[in-house]
């Protein structure tokens, strides 16, 4: 796994030496050395490499990574930039669905989040690997301790930070926030199983860039070319 050089280093360095990191890390290991495993080894942690801690204004949780070829690269949600439009995950369909509906903002031919990070979205998963074409492959395995604590880090930011808790593992990780300054927003998953049951409509987007104005943030370009 490659190593984490920003200022995640400091609050997730007591992660790397605790039992259930080095378990994980053998796993993980092998899990590449037998067969195909998703995202490419090098963009595990694209999320903390592109949203440094402090640079975090919104976190939108995600499950596992895309479990297809050529889809997961580190960041929830998101597609490399040269996956066809057709090919956009169904999911990240809907989102951009809500986003239009939500804030007028063109449905992008685009699949690829990074200028979102690139602005402060933290794009994480839960389990941040996947076995090929086997969704939820990885989970228990680790993954949700170490993402535990990125959560936590975010958590303990004296700042205004917005959360978007997808689905219901995502909403499971609510007990873990407690931090005042901070706002919680949850809705159903995009995913055409449930978002006709609240994600649609649920207005996440203007409801965080109204947050982050009122706290003297600056909001969040939602449009992706």
């Amino acid at each position: 796994m490659p190593a984490i050089t920003n200022d995640w280093i400091g609050p997730l360095s007591s992660e790397f030496k605790k039992p259930y990191y080095a378990e994980l890390y053998r796993f993980v290991k092998e899990e590449y050395h037998k067969g195909k495993v998703f995202p490419p080894s090098d963009d595990i942690f694209n999320a903390l490499h592109l949203t440094p801690l402090s640079k975090v204004k919104v976190v939108i949780l995600g499950q596992d990574p895309y479990h297809n070829d050529h889809q997961a690269h580190g960041l929830s949600f998101s597609v490399p930039p040269d996956v066809a439009e057709k090919d956009i995950p169904p999911s990240l369909k809907n989102i951009y669905k809500e986003l239009h509906d939500d804030l007028k903002i063109p449905i992008p031919k685009s699949g690829y989040l990074k200028p979102w990070a690139d602005q402060g979205v933290l794009l994480l998963n839960t389990v941040l690997t996947v076995r090929a074409h086997s969704p939820q492959s990885h989970r228990g395995h680790g993954w949700e301790q170490f993402t535990d604590a990125i959560i936590s880090a975010v958590n303990s930011e004296d700042r205004p930070i917005v959360y978007m808790l997808w689905g219901r593992p995502a909403q499971e990780k609510s007990a873990m926030l407690t931090n005042s300054r901070h706002l919680v927003l949850k809705a159903p998953h995009p995913s055409p199983l449930s978002a006709n049951r609240g994600f649609f409509g649920c207005r996440h987007f203007s409801k965080c860039n109204l947050f982050l104005s009122e706290n003297g943030v600056d909001p969040i370009d939602w449009a992706i070319e």
